[in-house]
C-alpha cells in the first residue's frame, strides 16, 4: 500500500493514500489508536481554542480521541454527535450532511440529553480534517439548534479549500 507521509508537532506518520472517488487519493489520517500522534495534533490545536470556549463538539469517530485529549488539556467537557441513531436517544437533534471526502451523504445524530450541554454555550468545532467543510456545517447547525454558540471552527489538517471559515494546522494534498 502507498503511504504519505505527515508531520504534526514533531510525530511523523506514514498514512495511507485512499481513493475515495475514481481519481481522487487522499491520505488517511486516522488518530484512533495512535496516543503519541494524538496527543502531539492536540498540543498543536491548543492554542488556536478561545479563551471564551466552554465546550468542544465533534462527531465520531476518529475526531474523539483528538477531543478527548484536547479537553482534558483545557480541563473542558465534550460532546459527540453520532452518525447512527442509538436505541437509548430521546428526541435526538438529526442533521443531513453530504460529506465530499466520502462521496456518500450521511446523518448526524445528537442525544437530547447531550444536545442540553451545548444550550448557552460557546462551543469549539473540533474535527481531524477538514475538506469541503459540510460536516463542520452540519455540526455548526446542530449547535444552534441546540442553543449553542460556536465560538471556532477547528480541525488539524486542511484537504483542499473548506467552504467555510477554519483554523488548521497542517495542510493535506488531494492527490
Amino acid at each position: 500500500m502507498e503511504t504519505y507521509p505527515i508531520t504534526i508537532g514533531g510525530v511523523t506518520r506514514h498514512v495511507p493514500l485512499i481513493e475515495p472517488l475514481p481519481g481522487r487519493r487522499i491520505p488517511l489520517v486516522e488518530f484512533l489508536g495512535d496516543p503519541e500522534f494524538t496527543r502531539a495534533a492536540a498540543e498543536a490545536l491548543r492554542p488556536l481554542v478561545p479563551k471564551e470556549a466552554e465546550i468542544l463538539f465533534t462527531t465520531e469517530t476518529s475526531p474523539i480521541p483528538l477531543t478527548h485529549v484536547l479537553a482534558e488539556a483545557l480541563g473542558l467537557p465534550y460532546v459527540v454527535a453520532r452518525r447512527r441513531r442509538r436505541p437509548y436517544m430521546e428526541d435526538p437533534i438529526i442533521q443531513e450532511v453530504q460529506t465530499l471526502t466520502l462521496g456518500v451523504g450521511e446523518v448526524l445524530w445528537l442525544d437530547r440529553r447531550f444536545a442540553e450541554k451545548l444550550l448557552n454555550q460557546r462551543v469549539v468545532l473540533v474535527s481531524d480534517v477538514v475538506a469541503s467543510g459540510e460536516t463542520l456545517k452540519a455540526m455548526e447547525k446542530m449547535v444552534l439548534r441546540a442553543g449553542g454558540h460556536v465560538v471556532a471552527r477547528l480541525a488539524v489538517f486542511r484537504q483542499g479549500t473548506p467552504g467555510l471559515a477554519v483554523d488548521t494546522v497542517a495542510e493535506l494534498p488531494v492527490l
